[in-house]
């Protein structure tokens, strides 16, 4: 499934760091993505060791911000279906035909949780690679608004030296300086999407709503360069290695 950029897009995604697409999924599609959500969440998809709360509390039965890393290990279908196969088309339009699947994602931010994704950049998490081309993808499968957790970006932050990062709570979620002062804020319909690059400065406000803020993210870097992550052990199943400068 192949998704046509226009140059401005590409530009834009360049200079900025980062680029929104409406209407990546059919509301057909949303719905697919729903069901098999709230699978993982329930855990009648079972996920349970590549999942981790992200706020860092230690409390097993009150998860804040859920991720799930690689669902697509546990539920390869996803690797078929329209969301990873229209990103892939996306990441090869902006960075390269070389661009591949290296992992995939689901955070989820609880109702009422009111706990904030802090201010970081993705490639905080990475180990060093001499190709540091690398984009990821984050779909809403809610709508994604202010109240309840959506995307805030600082352009051209990923034209800066990476920030210095440290980890928050019990193995909880990297964070840096950040502030919304310098910020854009990314709201989103479900099945639309936003794109950011590796050093993309970005943080999201904390779910204050009666409903879920769902999103899956899948993540691409050139073929070559997961070759080197796993010949590493870097897998992204869940154990981090802090990057820091």
């Amino acid at each position: 499934m192949s998704f046509e950029l226009s140059t401005a897009q590409k530009s834009f995604f360049k200079e900025e760091g980062y680029l929104v697409i409406n209407h990546l999924l059919s509301q057909e599609e949303v719905n697919y993505y729903n069901e098999v959500y709230e699978g993982f969440l329930n855990n009648s998809i079972n996920a349970s060791k590549y999942r981790s709360d992200l706020s860092g509390s230690a409390d097993p039965n009150s998860e804040k911000i859920t991720q799930i890393m690689v669902p697509s290990k546990v539920f390869p279908e996803l690797l078929e279906k329209p969301l990873h196969q229209k990103t892939l088309s996306i990441a090869k339009g902006l960075l390269g035909e070389d661009m591949d699947l290296d992992f995939d994602m689901l955070i989820n931010k609880a109702p009422h949780t009111n706990t904030i994704t802090p201010w970081h950049q993705d490639a905080a998490y990475w180990i060093e690679l001499p190709d540091k081309r690398a984009v990821s993808c984050w779909v809403a499968i809610d709508r994604a608004f202010k109240e309840n957790g959506c995307m805030w970006y600082v352009p051209k932050s990923h034209l800066q030296p990476l920030l210095t990062h440290t980890q928050t709570g019990n193995k909880g979620a990297l964070k840096c300086e950040g502030s919304e002062a310098n910020a854009v804020c990314i709201e989103l319909e479900p099945g639309s999407c936003v794109l950011h690059q590796g050093g993309t400065l970005h943080y999201s406000r904390g779910n204050t709503t009666s409903q879920h803020r769902k999103a899956l993210i899948t993540n691409f870097r050139p073929g070559e360069m997961i070759a080197l992550e796993r010949l590493q052990g870097v897998d992204h199943t869940g154990e981090r290695k802090i990057n820091i400068k």
